[in-house]
């Protein structure tokens, strides 16, 4: 895989969102605490925290716009979860990057060495 087809600009502007949404520490945490605990309500998300219910709503609007969480109405109340299809996404660009990565460390040590 060539680097300049792994940077493609449209990948770049497909998978930039989900890094700019988790790039914020309260909605990192929030993607965390739905990680570890499971769906959740924004009652349920906003325990043993200081933010305020409009605050998490804020963030976790922020999260579906980037595809990494989803809602359903549950009664009088709104139940997200994580997307782990948007996740894996990431996870494999991050992947992709990674191995550009690699093979650029190994042929500067194949230049240095050699």
């Amino acid at each position: 895989m060539s680097p300049a087809r792994a940077l493609a600009p449209a990948r770049v502007r497909g998978t930039a969102p989900v890094f700019a949404a988790l790039g914020d520490e309260t909605r990192l945490g929030l993607v965390q605490r739905l990680s570890t605990d499971g769906p959740g309500s924004i009652v349920r998300l906003r325990e043993g925290s200081s933010l305020s219910r409009q605050a998490i709503t804020k963030h976790l609007t922020i999260l579906s716009q980037a595809g990494l969480v989803r809602d359903r109405r549950v009664g009088r109340e709104r139940v997200w979860r994580l997307d782990p299809d948007r996740i894996a996404q990431a996870r494999k660009y991050l992947d992709r990057i990674s191995a550009q990565w690699d093979g650029a460390l190994l042929r500067l040590k194949t230049f240095v060495e050699g």
